[in-house]
């Protein structure tokens, strides 16, 4: 781990989730990164995000994007920000859409590739990563191809950053997140695996820290697998206070991390068997619940209290087996736990246990990840079919409606409304 003279002390001034949203009824919160506040999936307490809809009905807008992009709108303040890139990866652009009624306010060129490397899968694309936003500014990133923090009001480029190395090999996928006054950015590549935070006034590096796994993917000759392959991974981290203290969690390949996000220091880690991690963990009943990815797929019900590797020792649980995701990230309500497969299969556990409550099929393939409100969990299929469901001990099945088109970026919670970017438009969906 490596600390940058640029570490100033945090102010604490911005809480995000108590900024006053402008411009829809509600959204107090706004949803300012991968998931919402706190990257967890979850919608505003009291929010009433309609049951049903179509092409036809409880759509207010639908707004075309250009290019191609996976990356999840973030909103506050009246403005949806989101990233595309062309599709063979050459240029990379911001675009921003008035919330309220569609129309795009800003489109943005921001970077260039002449030779950008071909992802060779068609589950991924080059505009994957989710921007993060707070009053004022809008954090869009790239991967190793850049990052860019933008002003809200004017599109304006306050600072650049494409100088920070990664092959990505799949194409680029962790998010951005913001925590104080740091940008923290994950770079899990084939060639090297690490995370870093700058100062997101000026985008100088504050700290950057190595990942610490101790690799088993060596051939016959001494070289990475399949040219390193299982060493990158896609997964956004998350913040929580835990243990007394905030970690920052942080899953990779074959090593699930926690560290301090004001410095990077290395808190604890869970060597594993699974690569190319791409679900974002989630927190709760006092367990970190992470998935390992492909190959040997698990969730670890992680106790957060240790220090090293605590692989023996604080793994409370394990679930096993083909309904773990390796794209869609969890959901924890109340003392469940939510998840869906990439082949449509939804299961419910019990946070604490792991033990089994109930699984269902919904049927389809999903790269999005649910959402929770109030009584309901809402998950998005790759084909436009959105499978509502009582979020409880008992399957129901609520609702099911389908769009044209079909889901690859995760949904947005804006007060009584959900933002839903398909492969090719933007939607807002409300109770009309």
């Amino acid at each position: 781990m490596k600390l940058y003279p640029y570490f100033f002390a945090s102010r604490g001034a911005l809480v995000l989730a108590g900024i006053v949203f402008c411009g829809l009824n509600a959204g107090a919160q706004g949803w300012p990164e991968f998931r919402g506040p706190e990257g967890r999936g979850l919608a505003e307490k009291g929010a009433k995000l309609p049951l049903n809809w179509s092409e036809t009905s409880n759509v207010s807008w639908k707004t075309a994007i250009p290019h191609v992009g996976w990356s999840t709108p973030v909103a506050l303040d009246g403005q949806l920000w989101l990233s595309s890139a062309t599709e063979d990866g050459h240029d990379f652009y911001a675009y921003c859409v008035d919330a309220e009624t569609g129309k795009m306010l800003f489109e943005k060129h921001l970077f260039h590739c002449d030779e950008p490397e071909v992802l060779g899968n068609s589950v991924n694309c080059y505009a994957s990563p989710s921007a993060a936003l707070e009053p004022g500014r809008v954090y869009m990133h790239f991967g190793s191809y850049g990052t860019a923090c933008l002003d809200t009001a004017t599109a304006k480029v306050l600072w650049k950053r494409d100088d920070m190395p990664c092959r990505h090999y799949r194409g680029p996928g962790s998010s951005a997140i913001l925590h104080e006054d740091l940008l923290i950015l994950t770079f899990d590549g084939v060639d090297q695996q690490y995370i870093t935070a700058l100062d997101k006034k000026t985008g100088k590096t504050v700290w950057r820290t190595e990942r610490t796994t101790e690799w088993t993917d060596w051939d016959e000759n001494g070289k990475p697998k399949r040219d390193g392959d299982f060493r990158k991974a896609f997964a956004t981290p998350i913040i929580v206070k835990a243990a007394g203290k905030e970690q920052l969690l942080c899953p990779a390949s074959s090593c699930v991390f926690a560290y301090d996000p004001r410095t990077g220091k290395e808190l604890w880690k869970v060597p594993h068997s699974g690569h190319s991690a791409s679900v974002s963990p989630v927190y709760g009943k006092g367990l970190v619940l992470a998935a390992t990815g492909a190959g040997t797929s698990e969730i670890l019900g992680i106790r957060p209290d240790g220090n090293g590797d605590v692989s023996g020792s604080h793994v409370a649980w394990r679930f096993a087996g083909k309904d773990v995701p390796t794209t869609p990230s969890p959901l924890v309500v109340d003392d469940l736990f939510f998840m869906v497969s990439n082949r449509g299969t939804l299961t419910c556990l019990e946070a604490e246990t792991g033990k089994s409550v109930w699984r269902e099929r919904a049927g389809g393939n999903y790269i999005a990840s649910p959402i929770h409100c109030g009584d309901r969990i809402y998950f998005f299929s790759n084909n436009g079919k959105t499978t509502v469901v009582r979020a409880g001990r008992v399957f129901e099945q609520l609702a099911e409606n389908q769009l044209d088109d079909g889901f690859m970026a995760s949904p947005v919670a804006l007060g009584d409304s959900l933002i839903l970017r398909t492969k090719t438009h933007l939607y807002r969906i409300e109770e009309r």
